[in-house]
């Protein structure tokens, strides 16, 4: 059964959980989880089916192949690239799968795509074995890589690799190399794929989830997903989708395309997913460089980004001839007085789901159903949370914090605990204003 959390109106769960709300004011440890893992489903070429794929990035760097078909440096694996200029981890997901593996004589793709159609085998005899049993060479490659070589006399021999999977009932015979043929990709990709997507990934602990679409409905269906994960859930991530009205800190919203020849508009959310997903709780990516590889559309008057910020959009413009964030915001901009302009700030953001993300570890693995809920129990959940914000205030992640700013009491009924937590995060500068008095 899952755990119970997100926000709270009035104290009445029934799951038990963590209950933890942000209010304005007029992993099992108190230490502070890592940041870097971002989300993407994407159209691949290669790769499992109907399953959440894990790539760090030293993974990508030097097994690009085995885990997407393609070098590192191919442009088939530009976007992934721009995910990884920033991110440490990234759980992606084949949203175009359901196509057909390419075979031939000896063997199968592992995986379906037309991209199978490139694998060849190739036999040779290399020796003997008591002067009469032949010894074979058996040799797979990618396009013209050399991906596996094997020797052995028999197919039943053959150890699968990470590209095909042997026929191990066919007879072995020297050939100059067997290209598979009938490799399939699969058909249009559509908001159930996406939906599959997402119900895969809930499993999974991310800090950005990127919604690579521009359809609306499917930008709709990120939005409420994000929504109901953040708010019923209790799980802190904030979603990139393009050019999108969100009106919440849980949505970034970023307006710009790129004028890449066959660019589909939203390509800039593979970067942003990766950079704000790497941006550590003391950061800001305000006035951060593009690093990455598309040609970014900026052309913006200062009126049109003015307009485009009080709108919450995180939009990308040109300084000195290299395109900058403009300002580190959400889409959130329906401030009220329990949650002002601070929310939009995703620095500010991300340190409240780093708090909310972090306690509710601390408390689901180390305190539900193991601690009693005495003074001493209290005290030493409180101790705990302490230790977590004063490692915040270390960082200069929040500032200004006392002991006296949390409280933890006991709730009416008996295995309820209240805890008031008043935190004041840092934001990176801004705005100078300035005036110079001259006698």
């Amino acid at each position: 059964m899952a755990l119970g959390g997100g926000t709270f109106l009035t104290r009445n769960k029934v799951l038990p959980g963590a209950y933890i709300n942000f209010v304005s004011t007029a992993r099992a440890s108190a230490a502070l989880s890592d940041r870097g893992y971002a989300a993407v489903p994407m159209e691949l070429d290669w790769g499992p089916e109907n399953e959440v794929i894990t790539v760090t990035s030293e993974d990508f760097i030097k097994n690009s192949m085995k885990y997407f078909g393609y070098g590192y440096d191919s442009d088939k694996l530009k976007n992934l690239r721009e995910i990884f200029a920033n991110a440490n981890t990234l759980y992606t997901y084949r949203l175009n799968g359901g196509g057909k593996k390419a075979s031939n004589t000896f063997a199968e793709a592992r995986y379906s795509g037309a991209l199978g159609n490139t694998i060849k085998t190739v036999i040779e005899t290399v020796g003997t074995v008591e002067e009469e049993t032949p010894v074979y060479e058996v040799s797979t490659y990618l396009g013209t890589s050399l991906v596996d070589r094997q020797e052995v006399t028999e197919a039943n021999q053959l150890a699968d690799n990470d590209y095909v999977v042997f026929k191990k009932e066919a007879e072995l015979s020297d050939n100059s190399g067997e290209v598979m043929t009938e490799g399939t990709d699969g058909g249009e990709v559509t908001s159930v794929k996406h939906q599959e997507a997402l119900n895969a990934l809930s499993g999974y602990s991310f800090n950005v989830l990127g919604c690579p679409s521009s359809e609306e409905l499917t930008k709709k269906l990120y939005a409420r997903f994000t929504e109901s994960q953040r708010d019923e859930k209790g799980v802190k991530f904030q979603t990139v989708i393009y050019d999108y009205d969100g009106d919440y800190e849980g949505i970034i919203s970023v307006p710009n395309s790129v004028k890449d020849s066959g660019a589909k508009g939203y390509e800039l959310i593979y970067w942003l997913t990766g950079a704000e997903a790497g941006c550590n709780v003391n950061e800001s990516l305000m006035n951060r460089t593009y690093n990455g590889e598309y040609t970014v559309n900026t052309a913006y008057s200062q009126s049109e980004l003015e307009g485009l910020l009080k709108k919450g959009r995180l939009v990308f413009h040109t300084q000195k001839g290299e395109v900058r964030v403009l300002k580190d915001i959400n889409s959130f901009v329906s401030f009220t007085a329990d949650k002002n302009s601070d929310f939009s700030n995703n620095q500010v953001i991300r340190v409240l789901d780093q708090i909310g993300n972090d306690i509710a570890v601390i408390f689901n693995d180390r305190y539900m159903g193991k601690v009693q809920n005495d003074e001493a129990g209290r005290n030493s959940f409180w101790a705990d949370v302490v230790k977590f914000v004063e490692t915040l205030e270390d960082i200069r992640a929040v500032e200004n914090f006392e002991d006296s700013d949390c409280t933890v009491t006991r709730g009416e009924a008996k295995g309820e605990i209240i805890v008031d937590l008043n935190i004041a995060p840092v934001a990176a500068m801004e705005k100078l204003y300035m005036t110079v008095y001259v006698n």
